[in-house]
């Protein structure tokens, strides 16, 4: 990506003054030398004009003195000799200071040259596409394992991310009486020798004759077989021949993802034609309790912990990967959780709360839920209460009423009855129908929990032992 005009301009011209400093330094370093240089020159001349004088001087003597030349000739030896001494011990002096200062100076002048060339270098090469044809970012990198197991550095890029689960994603289309009645998103989280295990949401498949999906690699409509679904889970598992996939997605944590942390989807919005589409976003919520209908009820019965996200989720996103930075699924897409209303706001169920029951679901085995053995309904439900031949309290404004018991269950055991109001199952508060369920599911048949509930304007608490969905 090329940077701004403006940005780019500004830099070069914060490099180039850089480079002009440098510059200045060298040339003071380069007149000081000179200076130097004409010093030691001056030096050396002074030295040698002492020389003349003193030869001048002796050759005066020697005509005055004739007579005694050998005179002469011993205090011309005596005068030369100290003279070139001194020559030769100023010149050892001069020489060493000199190569010294020399020396000195062209190692700075080195150092400086290599700094300028580096900040030059440095700046040229930000602002070229060279680096970033290489996949690095000379800013604010970002370290993304590819599936080769090498490293790419591109910011705010998820190719290589993309590039580690784009292939194990399909579109699910679904068929009654050989018309398309809907779409839907799967992905790759197994395979052994024969078979390849799809992981989408059971509203996508439910109650259809004929299942196929389109892997994002290839064009081939292949069939599948739904091996088990569970509506209050909302997941399914499909089983295609193995020789059709490509590639198997890495299972994350949604654990380990903060708020605010990048996250994206894969999937087909709004059906086949749009196979294969990346949103991003962030991590908006943890935890977040959303009620949701079971199966075709419009009544919002089921309460489900899910992610929440920002990144668009659209009809056709349903069962498709929700994945972290590294490309790692953390969650399970659904449409049936998000708001027609509501714009930028998609949630997902935690990837380990699906895995938790995948091998249930690929043996085609039916989850056993818990029960406690009544029929009920929520204490705003006048109309059902009235009807049933039950009031209660204009004070109570939360939880469920029991409408009847089953004959031998853990309720008529515990001594519950028609027309008390559940207000809490274990301890935790029970606000409707959906909030029981969520909190009777968190238990396993032949579990004892604690339930508290009203009656006649009292509150009282029993222990029930819980049964199972098939009793």
């Amino acid at each position: 990506m090329r940077m701004p005009k403006k940005h780019l301009d500004d830099d070069m011209a914060d490099i180039l003054a850089d480079t002009e400093v440098f510059n200045r330094m060298g040339e003071e370093i380069k007149e000081t030398e000179e200076a130097e240089e004409e010093q030691d020159v001056e030096e050396e001349k002074t030295v040698e004009e002492e020389i003349e004088e003193a030869k001048e001087e002796q050759e005066e003597e020697k005509q005055e003195e004739k007579e005694n030349r050998n005179i002469y000739e011993y205090e011309e030896d005596i005068i030369d000799e100290p003279v070139k001494k001194e020559k030769e011990e100023h010149e050892e002096v001069i020489t060493p200071m000199k190569r010294e200062s020399r020396g000195f100076g062209t190692f700075l002048l080195m150092v400086l040259s290599f700094i300028v060339g580096g900040v030059a270098m440095i700046g040229i090469i930000q602002y070229t596409p060279l680096l970033n044809e290489l996949g690095v970012d000379t800013k604010t990198s970002n370290t993304v394992v590819t599936k080769n197991e090498t490293q790419v550095y591109e910011k705010g890029s998820l190719a290589a991310s993309v590039e580690k689960i784009y292939d194990a994603v399909a579109t699910v289309r679904c068929y009654t009486n050989t018309q398309l009645s809907s779409t839907g998103t799967a992905f790759v989280y197994k395979t052994d020798k024969k078979y390849g295990y799809l992981l989408t949401n059971a509203h996508v498949v439910n109650d259809q004759e004929k299942v196929t999906i389109t892997f994002n690699d290839s064009e081939e409509e292949v069939d599948v077989e739904v091996l088990g679904k569970d509506s209050y889970l909302d997941l399914a598992v499909l089983k295609v021949d193995v020789e059709h996939v490509s590639l198997v997605a890495n299972i994350g944590s949604s654990e380990k993802v903060n708020l605010g942390d990048t996250v994206f989807a894969v999937g087909a919005p709004m059906g086949y034609e749009y196979r294969g589409s990346i949103t991003s976003g962030i991590l908006s919520g943890k935890d977040r309790m959303v009620t949701v209908s079971v199966g075709n009820s419009n009544v919002e019965d089921w309460v489900m912990r899910v992610l929440q996200l920002d990144a668009p989720i659209n009809p056709g996103n349903s069962g498709g990967p929700l994945l972290n930075v590294n490309g790692e699924v953390i969650g399970v897409c659904s449409m049936k959780l998000v708001d027609s209303q509501i714009e930028g706001m998609g949630f997902a169920i935690p990837i380990e709360y699906a895995m938790n029951h995948v091998e249930q679901l690929e043996k085609g085995e039916k989850i056993e839920w818990p029960v406690i053995g009544i029929t009920m309904a929520n204490v705003t439900e006048t109309s059902t209460l009235s009807r049933n031949g039950i009031s209660i309290s204009d004070k109570i404004k939360e939880g469920v009423v029991i409408v009847s018991t089953q004959s031998d269950s853990a309720a008529e055991k515990a001594g519950l009855k028609k027309g008390d109001v559940i207000t809490k199952l274990a301890g935790q508060k029970v606000k409707d129908i959906a909030y029981l369920r969520y909190e009777l599911y968190q238990h396993s048949a032949g579990d004892e929990i604690d339930v508290t509930y009203i009656r006649n304007g009292k509150e009282y608490t029993v222990s029930a032992k819980l049964g199972k969905s098939s009793d």
